[in-house]
This record gives structure tokens, sequence and C-alpha cells, in this order.
């Protein structure tokens, strides 16, 4: 499963490299990691792919 995210600065979607689940204040789960260009970028995941995630990354 590849992720993507967008980048503000690239302003496009890039692969997420080094990807790591955070949890936000909320409680919400969302991966946050780097693009290739080196900028940090952010997506907010729904509950199934949180989960399918996790099962990916260990």
């Amino acid at each position: 499963m590849e992720i993507t995210a967008y980048s503000v600065k690239e302003k496009t979607t890039v692969p997420v490299q080094n990807p790591e689940i955070v949890t936000m204040k909320n409680g919400r789960k969302a991966v946050q990691g780097l693009s290739p260009a080196g900028n940090k970028v952010f997506r907010i995941l729904s509950k199934a792919d949180a989960e399918a995630l996790a099962k990916e990354l260990g």
C-alpha cells in the first residue's frame, strides 16, 4: 500500500517516505512523514485506512 499526501510547498500529491502513524489531540489517526524533496507531509486517515496501515507498518 503506497501512502500519498498533499505537499503544500510542492503543490502536488507525493508519496510519503518514512511513514509514521500519529494520534491527534481529538483521537483521530494520521500519517506523518517526508516527501521525496524532504518536506514534511501529513494526512488524516479513516479508521479503516489507519487499521490497514498499522498492520502493514507493524
